[in-house]
């Protein structure tokens, strides 16, 4: 134990910490700035009428008018504050609310990599990332030093390595296995110059989901190797940036390349990025175990909720690439396409048995209800699919009935394919959703189950 513990405490060159700081502050600025440039702002958090929040944060709401613009852009700067080392842990803190905050508020566009972000920059707060090559080590002598505790890096490494780890087991399952998904993920690139002709060949989308299989599997193992390190270097490149080029999904393929600079030897780190730093020789402080209540009491913790979070869909009934349920925050990342009929809500008013139509008169009022007049076009998909979703809808709708006086049920008519296999009913039609309350951590049996959903 107290060679694990030295081992953990062994004091090294800081180089790759402080090289990640600055590639995480310029994702960060990059992926704020970049959400105002592409529309991304826009189009789900200013234009949309209503939102659909994780459940239990609807206390959440963006701010109004062009606000959000502002928002994303305090983040640009915090991001740019970050990777110069200025005020680190304030910045890094005050960002890390803003984003899980406008994570929570929105779930249209989920991504994984907007979850990956928060768990790196909370993980970031407790390392001394600005202990060099900063604002805050310039301004201050006695926080500026080269050496880092080696724990350091390991809670970094095994950040990634949970990532990869879930990510290569969510993969098997036959839609994968059989190319199925890959073809479907490709067959809508196929405008991409010269190979895009290709994708939509078995010869091609059927390696293609092995290599994924191999690369999730393989790549932490083989970074830490040092005589297949190169190896995995070239491969991570490689996936990443193609991933980047062709599937065009956002910051994630350099965020995870930026991981590589924790395998490698912090002196070749220095050489590569710090030529003038002197060179140094690790040793061990057995004196002051700095930070060791850092790791007893939180990042233990901590990665027990890591390691367990994602396994939890299976202690929930039915399938989850079926229900959703235990699908979040869970690495399971690019597996499914999704797809369903345009959902219809059946509103019934409860005191007199009638259907609400699109317009319902009572008392010489007018109430109308549009899904078309609410949603966007992207909120209108998801709606059509995510069972959580359609369940918010339902609140909404009788929340918004209730305040025009009129109590209602709520029912939908909600059919849905995956991975364009045949189409089957996932929600019970005689299930008033809008009286049903949201199951966080069991099965919700108004979602009807399937033995095999591909058939």
């Amino acid at each position: 134990m107290k060679i694990f513990t030295q081992k953990l405490f062994l004091q090294i060159d800081n180089s790759p910490l402080i090289i990640f700081r600055i590639l995480l502050g310029l994702l960060l600025f990059i992926e704020s700035f970049g959400s105002i440039l592409t529309g991304w702002v826009k189009n789900n958090l200013i234009t949309p009428r209503i939102l659909f929040p994780f459940i239990g944060f609807e206390w959440l709401h963006p701010l109004p008018g062009y606000g959000m613009y502002f928002y994303f852009a305090l983040m640009a700067i915090l991001g740019l504050f970050v990777m110069i080392g200025y005020r680190y842990k304030a910045s890094l803190f005050c960002f890390l609310l803003l984003w899980t905050a406008q994570y929570l508020m929105q779930k249209t566009s989920y991504n994984n990599h907007y979850y990956f972000l928060i768990l790196i920059c909370f993980i970031m707060l407790f390392l001394p990332a600005n202990a060099y090559c900063s604002f805050d080590s310039k301004r201050n002598k006695r926080l500026k030093s080269l050496f880092m505790p080696q724990w350091c890096s390991y809670v970094l490494m095994l950040q990634i390595a949970i990532l990869y780890f879930y990510a290569t087991i969510a993969k098997l399952y036959p839609d994968w296995l059989d190319g199925t998904f890959t073809r479907l993920l490709y067959s809508n690139k196929t405008n991409f110059p010269v190979i895009g002709k290709y994708f939509t060949e078995k010869w091609f989308y059927l390696p293609i989901a092995y290599l994924g299989i191999l690369f999730d599997g393989l790549v932490v193992p083989l970074l830490l190797w040092k005589k297949t390190r190169t190896i995995a270097l070239i491969a991570n490149i490689i996936f990443h940036l193609s991933n980047s080029l062709i599937l065009q999904v956002g910051i994630f393929p350099y965020f995870a390349l930026s991981f590589v600079v924790f395998f490698y030897p912090p002196e070749t780190i220095r050489r590569i990025f710090f030529r003038n730093r002197p060179t140094l020789q690790p040793y061990i402080d057995n004196v002051n175990f700095k930070g060791i209540n850092v790791l007893k009491y939180l990042f233990i913790p901590y990665f027990m909720i890591q390691i367990f979070l994602p396994l939890r869909h299976w202690l929930i009934e039915g399938d989850v690439f079926w229900t959703e349920e235990g699908h979040r925050l869970s690495w399971r990342m690019m597996l499914r396409k999704r797809s369903g009929y345009p959902i219809q809500f059946l509103i019934i008013d409860k005191k007199t048995g009638k259907e609400v139509k699109n317009t319902y008169s009572k008392n010489n009022l007018s109430i109308s209800f549009s899904l078309d007049h609410l949603l966007t076009e992207k909120q209108k998909n998801k709606i059509n699919t995510s069972p959580d979703v359609i369940w918010q809808m339902a609140q909404y709708i009788k929340k918004d009935f209730k305040q025009k006086g009129i109590d209602v049920a709520v029912y939908a008519d909600c059919w849905v394919s995956i991975n364009n296999h045949p189409y089957k009913r996932l929600i019970n039609e005689k299930t008033d959703l809008a009286n049903v309350k949201w199951n966080y951590f069991t099965h919700s049996p108004w979602i009807i189950l399937y033995e095999d959903y591909r058939k």
